[in-house]
């Protein structure tokens, strides 16, 4: 079984983020990057399918030249090789990018793709879906338990919806996307760190591929929230109900 998981390159979710003075974008000086925490999940689950079945895992990210870091740190985890799609610099926005991974997946040809449900930067929660639609492969999003069945060529996707958990059958191959409570990834060991060293890691330019990928959305300004008001105490229900009506936060 060959697994496609595609990764990104986020900020740790632990820094302190923040802006450039003009708002183009956020200031990356003093942050450590690591793989997307979702992506992460991704491969860890990448990785406990081929234990289990046997295969390939390959990673693939779409970025510049230092997202190899987080390609080396996939391959030190247990995923067998990796593909960086050289962006040079260009921002590419959800649609660029799924349809960057078609070119991918027709190439790889994949039984399985696994890949986070949404990047910790953006909170876009776009491209499985996307890439699911340009494809026309069956979709799994919120992945909170998967069981594949590579005899019957179909995935058990047991996934998290608001009002619980729904269970849901797909044809292999198929897109899953990944949720929090999936597993929990592994650390890379120091054998797989040295490992990691010597596995291939393929580099294709992104003109290569031959697609459109002008965005179709444009970010013009980055801002902080303001900072929350204080709390204002009230003697009773009343009050309380009329402090509402003041701030226009009933519907009534």
């Amino acid at each position: 079984m060959k697994i496609l998981v595609p990764i990104k390159r986020t900020h740790d979710p632990n820094s302190k983020i923040k802006l450039k003075t003009d708002g183009s974008g956020i200031d990356t000086s003093n942050i450590k990057f690591v793989i997307n925490t979702f992506d992460e999940i991704a491969v860890e689950e990448a990785l406990r399918k081929k234990e289990e079945f046997g295969g390939e895992v390959v990673v693939v990210s779409v970025g510049t030249q230092e997202w190899i870091e987080q390609i080396r740190t996939a391959l030190a985890m247990g995923a067998d090789r990796g593909i960086l799609v050289d962006t040079g610099g260009k921002y590419i926005d959800q649609v660029g990018i799924a349809k960057i991974l078609v070119k991918i997946v027709e190439e790889e040809k994949p039984d399985l793709v696994i890949m986070g449900k949404q990047a910790i930067d953006d909170d876009a929660n776009q491209v499985g879906q996307l890439l699911a639609g340009y494809l026309n492969w069956p979709q799994a999003t919120f992945a909170y338990k998967v069981e594949v069945k590579p005899k019957e060529k179909k995935v058990i996707v047991i996934r998290e919806v608001d009002g619980g958990l729904e269970t849901v059958e797909c044809e292999l191959p198929a897109i899953i996307t990944t949720d929090l409570r999936l597993n929990q990834p592994r650390y890379a060991s120091l054998p797989g760190i040295m490992k990691a060293k010597q596995k291939p890691v393929k580099t294709i330019k992104v003109e290569e591929l031959g697609i459109d990928i002008t965005p179709r959305v444009k970010i013009e300004k980055l801002e902080t929230p303001p900072p929350r008001k204080a709390g204002v105490k009230v003697k009773d229900v009343d009050e309380f109900i009329a402090k509402l009506k003041e701030l226009k936060a009933l519907p009534f």
